[in-house]
C-alpha cells in the first residue's frame, strides 16, 4: 500500500515539475501512461517518436491520380567532396594568413579564402574565374584519395529521387557531362541537346572541428565550395528544357537553378531573367510548374523572382532562410527579423506563407497568378500551404516529405526511432499576430491543419536525425517526395 502511494506521489511530483517547465508536455505523456500501471510511468520521449513514425506508415498513401511523366531542369553537376587541407597540400600550397575574395582567380586566392572561412568555421561558396586553372584543381580533387563524387545540382538530385519510383518516367535537362550521365539513374531520360563533353564540377572542401593547418584551427566542422560553372550560372539549358517538353509531354514540370544566376552580376541576371520568364511562359498552361528556390543574398534579385517568376508557377519549395529572405526582399511580414532564433516560430512562418500566396499567388479567385502551393521545410517541421480547391492528398504529401528527411539524413531507407528525436513544438499558434488560433500536435495523427481565408495549412513534425551522415540534397529529396504524393485537382486548370 505504502509502496503504491509513494509511487503515485513521485509520479505526481514528476508531472508537476515537467508541467512547471513545459506546460504542454504532461498531456502528451498522459496519453501513454495511466496511474495504476507504474511500469509505463518511465516511458521516455522516445514513445512520441515511435507513435509518429507508426502513424506516418499508416497514413501516408499515394494519391488516386499519380504523375506518370515529370520533367526536371535545369541545374546539374558533379559534387566532388574532399578534404580541404589535404587537397591544398596536394596542390603544393603552403598555409598562411586568410583573406576573403568575392571571386577566386588563382590557387593563392583559393588558399586565402579557404583559410579565412576555416578559421571562422563558416560555410561559403565562390566562383573560380580561371577555367584552365579550375579544371586542373578539379582533376586533382577527383583523383585525391578518399574523394567522393556525388550527383549534384537541385534538378539532378530531384530527378534522382523521382526516379526511385519505377512507374514514373523522368526527363532531366541540364549540363550533363559523361561522369554525371554515368551516375544518373538509368530510368532518367536526358535529351541529346543536354549532353556535353565535359562535366560541371563543384568542389566541396570539407574540414573537421579542431582540424589544424599551419596556425589555423577550425572551431567547428564546415565546408568551402567553389566552381567554374558557367552553364548552370547562366541557366544555359533552359531553352533546351522548354523545347523538349513538347515531345516528352510531362504531367508536371520541376524547375530549379535560378539562384545560380545571382553570382553572374546584375547586368546578366536582369537580361537572363526576362528570357527565363519568356521561356517559362511558353510551357503549356495545363501543366503545373514547381519552382525550387535556393540560398540567395541579393534582395533585388530575389524581389525580381518574386514579382516575375512566382506568379507564373503553380508551386514553390523553400526552407526557413529562403522564406525569411523572401519576406525581407519584398518587405513582407516579420521582415525586421534579422534571422530565426532556434526553431522558426510557426505563427511567423504561417504569416509569411499566407502573404506570399496573397501577394503573388491565387488566394484571391480573381487573381491571374498561378501560384497555389508552397512546400516549406525546416529542421524540426514542414508545412504545406495550399489555396483551397487546387491540390489533394496534402496531408500525406507533407508527411512523406518529413519521413524522407528523417530517414535520408541518417543514411537509411526507413526511419529508425532510436536514431531520431522530436524537436517540433507540441503547441503553437496559427499566426504571430491577431487573430491567432492555438494549435497542438497529436503524435497519433501527426498533421495539424488550420485555415486562414481560403488557404489551408498542413504541418507535420520531422523526426530529426541525431547524427546526420549527409544533409546535401535533403531539401531536394523532401521536395520530390512531397510532389510524388501530391495530386492536382482536375477541375482547376492552371
Amino acid at each position: 500500500m505504502w509502496r503504491k502511494a509513494s509511487a503515485a506521489a513521485l509520479l505526481a511530483l514528476a508531472v508537476g515539475y515537467l508541467y512547471h517547465g513545459s506546460p504542454e508536455l504532461p498531456e502528451q505523456i498522459l496519453q501513454y501512461i495511466t496511474l495504476p500501471n507504474f511500469q509505463s510511468s518511465s516511458q521516455s520521449q522516445n514513445s512520441l517518436e515511435q507513435v509518429i513514425s507508426a502513424a506516418w506508415e499508416t497514413l501516408i498513401t499515394l494519391p488516386t491520380r499519380q504523375w506518370s511523366k515529370v520533367a526536371v531542369g535545369v541545374n546539374a553537376c558533379v559534387d566532388v567532396v574532399v578534404s580541404g587541407v589535404g587537397l591544398l597540400q596536394a596542390l603544393a600550397v603552403d598555409p598562411g594568413s586568410g583573406l576573403d575574395h568575392e571571386v577566386l582567380h588563382s590557387k593563392e586566392d583559393l588558399r586565402e579564402a579557404f583559410i579565412h572561412y576555416m578559421e571562422r568555421g563558416a560555410a561559403a561558396e565562390r566562383f573560380f574565374s580561371d577555367k584552365e586553372s579550375f579544371q586542373r584543381i578539379a582533376r586533382a580533387a577527383a583523383e585525391y584519395p578518399g574523394a567522393k563524387l556525388y550527383v549534384g545540382g537541385n534538378a539532378a538530385l530531384i530527378g534522382q529521387k523521382l526516379a526511385t519510383y519505377p512507374d514514373l518516367m523522368v526527363l532531366l535537362c541540364g549540363p550533363v557531362g559523361p561522369k554525371l550521365h554515368e551516375m544518373l539513374d538509368e530510368q532518367i531520360v536526358v535529351p541529346p541537346d543536354s549532353l556535353q563533353e565535359t562535366d560541371e564540377y563543384h568542389l566541396i572542401l570539407e574540414y573537421k572541428a579542431g582540424e589544424q593547418w599551419g596556425s589555423t584551427q577550425a572551431p567547428q566542422a564546415n565546408r568551402f565550395i567553389f566552381s567554374h560553372d558557367v552553364s548552370n550560372g547562366e541557366m544555359s539549358s533552359l531553352e533546351t528544357f522548354v523545347a523538349s517538353l513538347e515531345e516528352f509531354e510531362p504531367d508536371l514540370v520541376v524547375l530549379s537553378g535560378l539562384h545560380m544566376m545571382e553570382g553572374q552580376g546584375r547586368e546578366l541576371w536582369e537580361e537572363r531573367l526576362k528570357e527565363a520568364v519568356a521561356a517559362i511562359s511558353d510551357i503549356r498552361k495545363d501543366i503545373p510548374i514547381h519552382l525550387e528556390l535556393a540560398s540567395m543574398t541579393d534582395k533585388d534579385y530575389m524581389n525580381s523572382i518574386m514579382q516575375e517568376v512566382m506568379p507564373i508557377v503553380s508551386s514553390i519549395g523553400l526552407n526557413e532562410q529562403e522564406l525569411l529572405f523572401l519576406s525581407q526582399a519584398g518587405e513582407g511580414p516579420h521582415a525586421d527579423l534579422a534571422s530565426w532564433k532556434g526553431i522558426p516560430d510557426v505563427g511567423r512562418v504561417s504569416d509569411i506563407l499566407l502573404w506570399v500566396l496573397e501577394q503573388h499567388g491565387r488566394s484571391d479567385p480573381s487573381s491571374e497568378a498561378d501560384l497555389t502551393r508552397i512546400h516549406f521545410h525546416t529542421l524540426a517541421y514542414h508545412i504545406l500551404a495550399t489555396v483551397d480547391g487546387y491540390w489533394g492528398n496534402q496531408a500525406a504529401a507533407v508527411m512523406a516529405g518529413a519521413r524522407v528527411a528523417s530517414s535520408q539524413a541518417c543514411g537509411l531507407r526507413s526511419v529508425d526511432v532510436s536514431k531520431v528525436e522530436l524537436k517540433a513544438p507540441l503547441e503553437f499558434h496559427s499566426s504571430y499576430t491577431e487573430p491567432q488560433e492555438k494549435l497542438s500536435l497529436n503524435p497519433a495523427e501527426p498533421v495539424t491543419v488550420w485555415r486562414r481565408g481560403n488557404v489551408t495549412f498542413h504541418l507535420t513534425p520531422v523526426l530529426v536525425c541525431k547524427q546526420p551522415l549527409r544533409t546535401v540534397g535533403l531539401g531536394d529529396a523532401i521536395t520530390a517526395e512531397g510532389l510524388v504524393y501530391s495530386e492536382l485537382k482536375t477541375q482547376q486548370p492552371f
